[in-house]
């Protein structure tokens, strides 16, 4: 008797960025894994690009409501605007990795087929990310990041002056190029490039990391996630920048007050069974790559 396979997730929705000819290659690949085991697809509106006359295509709003698990194909690019759209909705999300690095991307699409039928068997575990929740001037807007929130002058070596409280301590003042207030996830971001460290997904902490400090004994410095951060702007000629995960610009007028804390909105990572940080890590890394000899 074959025992029959019952469905974790009964809508999917798949997701990319890019216009590739490889996205829609892959796009076709998941939909006869997906259709094969009688799950239910939608495709997001990027898919119009691509004119493709074979995808039902949804809306974001039709993605959350209806949609029990994202498969984001792309790079960690794509994998970030997916965070915010659909996994700060609730929504478990996946990525086959099409980018250079994708640390947020598990499925290498040279094995689609077989990574993606264990997820939908349940051979997977959920990563659980948190988000930064960032405001300016303790407007009623709130803006969500993944990895960073960066503050900065817009401008080629133009320094910014601003302050540093946290949990309304006063911390230090300092010009800077500017200023980087990075997740776990974030720390291999932006953060990593800057010198900053790398932190385990397990600890729940950020890093602010000074970019370009007119100081000599100016160091990164590691807080717990569940503490408040204000960055006060002060003496500065024009308007700033708050940048969101490299996707999102916002202007803040000279003397604004930037907030930012963890946000109660979590993203759900998927990731294969045997999945290791520390191995995952070494290989994007390089680490113990040792010296080559002629």
């Amino acid at each position: 008797m074959v025992k029959r396979f019952k469905n974790i997730f009964s809508t999917v929705a798949i997701c990319a960025n890019s216009k590739s000819p490889k996205v829609m290659s892959i796009a076709k690949q998941c939909k006869e894994v997906l259709e094969s085991k009688g799950i239910k697809i939608f495709y997001d509106q990027n898919f119009n690009k691509l004119n493709s006359k074979v995808f039902i295509i949804k809306s974001e709003k039709e993605i959350i409501k209806r949609s029990d698990l994202i498969i984001a194909i792309g790079g960690d690019g794509t994998m970030l605007d997916c965070s915010r759209k659909y996994g700060a909705e609730g929504i478990p999300i996946i990525g086959i990795n099409l980018g250079n690095l994708g640390f947020l991307t598990d499925i290498n699409p040279d094995d689609l087929t077989a990574s993606l039928l264990k997820v939908l068997e349940g051979k997977y575990t959920l990563d659980k990310r948190f988000f930064l929740e960032v405001s300016i001037n303790n407007e009623k807007e709130k803006y969500l990041a993944l990895n960073e929130a960066v503050i900065h002058s817009g401008a080629v070596a133009q320094m910014i002056e601003y302050e540093l409280f946290i949990e309304n301590n006063y911390v230090f003042s300092q010009k800077a190029d500017g200023l980087i207030v990075s997740t776990n996830t974030g720390s291999t971001a932006y953060s990593l490039s800057g010198g900053g460290p790398i932190i385990h997904p397990k600890l729940e902490a950020l890093c602010i990391l000074p970019m370009f400090p007119h100081s000599l004994s100016s160091s990164s410095l590691v807080i717990s996630s569940k503490d408040s951060i204000q960055i006060s702007l002060k003496g500065s000629r024009g308007k700033c920048k708050l940048s969101l995960d490299s996707r999102k610009t916002i202007p803040v007028k000279k003397e604004g007050i930037i907030s930012i804390k963890q946000s109660k909105k979590y993203l759900e990572l998927i990731h294969l069974q045997g999945y290791s940080f520390f191995s995952a890590y070494r290989n994007k890394l390089g680490w113990g790559v040792g010296i080559v000899k002629k």
